[in-house]
């Protein structure tokens, strides 16, 4: 079986019981939490550039090769859309985004000639400014990547619209940014996508706003906490949409103690405001490797990786953390370090919990080390290298407590691995890489 491949030695994996851990997590909880200094709770000037950027190992271009496995077997070329999930055709617009980092990715790094790039690119682009639209507006959460019906998730035949996603219409905004810039023979396309939708209704008194259907009716609610929210906000303020509020990294902001690490994380939680408050790796990895942390502190990331470091020190569990599929039911997880005032838990958007399928993550694992290069990096990069890459890609983590594989195997996982390697590769962040302006006046404009 799969779990008996996995090393187990002390330093990679665990020298405690799941109850023992469990135990030690509770009591890792402090509130409130060390705040971080006024002077350090600030954006840099400064994009930061990671240590040691600039150049990828063989080791590191093998592991990249490995990611763009999956982008070769979920590549529909009748619509240029690749699939979110292995061999599943659907896929969301933060799928998208990722897929359109992954093609440049193995663009720069070779593993692809311009002519296939251009030609993927371009059939993209082509699709994603003629799809059909929630209500005319703006794309649907999820389609159909070979029919390209809106969907529901997990249903590939049935046509429904259930609303949009402003944090993943963001995400993909950064790297049409990056796309249309980098590359100005696709800028006609990109900016054409743009105006494919109606962009009006994802901001509101400059926060992020994004729909649900609930039995036939429209939801319309402000969307985002703090980490996605801001990184969110920063594409569509590339595109010149007002997010003032949404870039406020201070405004909602506390700390919470996590084996001795204050922890920054968003106030509006389930309870008060109706929405989840995870605390998560991916929107403070994205930040780095896409924009050099512009859109919060860096000193927040530095607590967020500095809290699953002190896990590990105390439990001996590797500790990477983020939201993403796994391969049992519920199928898609948030492995979060607080949530709604629980700290370690992992639950579903439906606030369920499974804490035992907290899972290390393998993008997270390989993005923090190639942002922070440090020995607890080196022992996440190490394991997941050694033990979860599959002839598909790269399986998405390896589950704490049932000390197994998390078979998943996704885009996003794959793709982010492969934007934090080319990040290493060009030694800068990428917008920054790619030349994109930072649009600031857009977050100083009346509505």
């Amino acid at each position: 079986m799969l779990k008996t491949e996995i090393s187990t030695s002390h330093s990679d994996t665990t020298g405690n019981t799941a109850p023992a851990i469990a135990t030690l997590d509770a009591q890792s909880l402090t509130l409130p939490g060390t705040p971080i200094s006024p002077s350090q709770a600030t954006i840099s000037k400064t994009p930061y550039i990671a240590p040691q950027a600039g150049s990828l190992t063989l080791e590191e271009t093998a592991i990249a090769h490995q990611a763009w496995l999956y982008f070769q077997r979920n590549w529909n070329e009748q619509t240029g859309l690749i699939n979110s999930v292995d061999g599943l055709t659907s896929v969301t617009m933060s799928d998208q985004a990722v897929a359109i980092a992954a093609l440049i990715s193995a663009r720069e790094l070779k593993f692809v000639s311009a002519y296939e790039f251009e030609v993927k690119i371009g059939k993209m682009l082509h699709t994603l400014a003629s799809l059909a639209l929630y209500k005319g507006e703006l794309p649907n959460k999820v389609y159909n990547s070979q029919t390209l019906i809106p969907i529901n998730y997990g249903q590939l035949e049935k046509r429904e619209e259930i609303g949009w996603s402003a944090i993943d219409i963001g995400r993909l905004a950064i790297w049409l940014k990056i796309l249309g810039t980098k590359y100005p023979q696709f800028q006609h396309q990109t900016e054409a996508v743009w105006r494919h939708w109606q962009v009006q209704r994802l901001t509101k008194d400059g926060q992020l706003y994004g729909t649900t259907v609930i039995n036939g009716k429209e939801q319309y609610h402000q969307e985002g906490r703090l980490g996605y929210e801001n990184y969110a906000a920063y594409g569509l303020k590339l595109w010149g949409l007002y997010v003032k509020e949404a870039l406020n990294y201070q405004s909602h902001v506390a700390f919470v103690n996590l084996y001795g690490k204050g922890v920054p994380y968003d106030e509006r939680n389930h309870e008060n405001s109706g929405a989840n408050n995870y605390v998560l790796s991916e929107p403070y990895i994205l930040d780095g490797i896409e924009t050099g942390f512009q859109t919060v502190p860096k000193a927040y990331a530095d607590r967020i990786l500095a809290a699953q470091e002190a896990r590990y020190l105390t439990t001996k569990q590797l500790t990477a953390l983020a939201a993403d599929y796994v391969d049992l039911p519920p199928y898609f997880v948030y492995s979060c370090l607080f949530v709604n005032k629980e700290p370690w838990a992992t639950i579903t958007e439906n606030h369920e919990k499974y804490h035992d399928l907290r899972f290390l993550s393998t993008k997270a694992a390989i993005g923090w080390h190639v942002l922070y290069n440090t020995a607890y990096t080196r022992q996440l990069f190490n394991f997941v290298q050694r033990n979860l890459h599959s002839n598909k890609g790269w399986y998405n983590g390896f589950y704490e407590s049932l000390k197994q594989i998390n078979q998943a195997v996704t885009a996003n996982n794959n793709g982010l691995i492969l934007e934090s390697l080319l990040y290493k590769s060009v030694g800068q962040p990428l917008t920054i890489w790619a030349g994109v302006k930072s649009s600031r006046s857009a977050a100083n404009k009346s509505a």
